[in-house]
């Protein structure tokens, strides 16, 4: 659908009048506003766009949005084989190549040709809010993507960098189990040891350890990793120490990348990658873990498939029929509003209480306050 103007919109704030689009990260050290996109396989997109304003995401219009029947979805990995993949984790595990490795499956359905991601956003703003909401639509670019995402990736200030990685899902806070609390704590070890690697000596902390964050249908643990850049760090040495993200790959990072390459049978794409903003002038970015993620793919000759990922972390306490419902229960609830299926419809909206809402000046808070 390439008559469909670029655009970005990160919570109530909308680029437009692209400018220019590259895949050198030396651009986020330069001038300007950028949307930025990052494929979990690594591939970069930076667009600058002239117009940036606060605008509220527009409320869903009859027949913006068209999508697939809620039994059009194919899975890349099905049950028994997602299952196989997570006792194979295991294996690896069993003989020390790795302490944790997250297994994942894309979900796939055909919508219409003029299919606008920008109205799926819509109905996600609606139904399925999210701290770290964004879309970038760059149809000449092969980038249409709207993501729903809890997880931060990298806040940047100035020189202070912050990551809030993600391990541990339930319905409630009681389906949280010592395996989640376990396996956000090795990623945020590993997380440590990422920002460490271009952040000044002894700056790294962790003011926030497996804190218990509610979100549409489920409940996740949290933690906070914080760190000063060096003087001579730019965004291109940060996203090479940090990219992909540790808690949607596993410990040790690159061990975990080989078991990855072997047991997923589709390339994930926007989905575990990174999307968000960086305002260059002003020294502040803001990217999400591109989990909870649809994008459009027209790259095939059979018209525009809707794609979501979904996928789980695999330990040795691991339970390879509940690692495949943890994927189905992050699935659920998007692939319903994605198809026109959710019953739930409110009027408001609002973010998720103890969340933030994804723009500089707004903390998340604490039980006690502090941010």
């Amino acid at each position: 659908m390439h008559d469909l103007p670029p655009l970005a919109r990160f919570g109530d704030r909308l680029a437009t009048g692209l400018r220019d689009v590259t895949s050198d990260p030396m651009a986020l050290d330069s001038r300007g506003f950028w949307a930025v996109s990052r494929d979990f396989e690594g591939a970069l997109t930076c667009a600058r766009f002239a117009d940036v304003r606060r605008e509220p995401v527009p409320r869903p219009r009859p027949g913006g949005w068209i999508g697939p029947p809620v039994d059009a979805w194919t899975s890349s990995l099905d049950r028994a084989s997602y299952t196989r993949a997570v006792r194979r984790v295991r294996e690896h595990i069993a003989t020390g190549e790795v302490y944790q490795a997250n297994v994942c499956r894309v979900l796939s359905a055909p919508v219409p040709a003029d299919a606008d991601v920008d109205a799926l956003t819509a109905l996600l703003a609606r139904d399925n809010p999210a701290p770290y909401a964004g879309t970038i639509r760059l149809p000449e670019h092969g980038v249409e993507t709207a993501t729903a995402s809890p997880e931060l990736f990298l806040r940047r200030a100035g020189r202070v960098v912050e990551s809030g990685p993600i391990k541990g899902t339930g319905r409630t806070e009681d389906d949280l189990l010592e395996k989640d609390h376990a396996e956000n704590v090795m990623i945020v070890d590993l997380v440590r040891n990422d920002l460490g690697r271009v952040c000044a000596t002894g700056s790294v902390s962790v003011p926030e350890l497996c804190v218990v964050e509610t979100h549409p249908g489920l409940v996740h643990l949290v933690s906070t990793v914080r760190g000063e850049l060096r003087a001579d760090a730019t965004w291109g040495d940060l996203l090479a120490a940090t990219f992909p993200p540790g808690s949607v790959t596993g410990a040790p990072k690159s061990s975990a990348l080989r078991i990855i390459e072997a047991l997923e049978t589709a390339p994930r794409g926007p989905y575990c990658g990174a999307l968000g903003w960086v305002d260059a002038d002003r020294g502040v970015g803001e990217l999400a873990v591109g989990i909870r993620t649809f994008w459009i793919d027209r790259s095939g000759d059979g018209g525009a498939v809707l794609r979501f990922g979904t996928g789980a972390g695999i330990t040795w306490g691991s339970d390879p029929e509940g690692e495949w419902r943890e994927t189905e229960l992050k699935a659920a609830r998007l692939l319903a509003v994605a198809s026109g299926a959710y019953a739930e419809r409110a009027t408001t909206a609002p973010p998720p209480a103890g969340v933030a809402t994804g723009f500089p000046g707004h903390r998340r808070e604490t039980s006690d306050g502090t941010t």
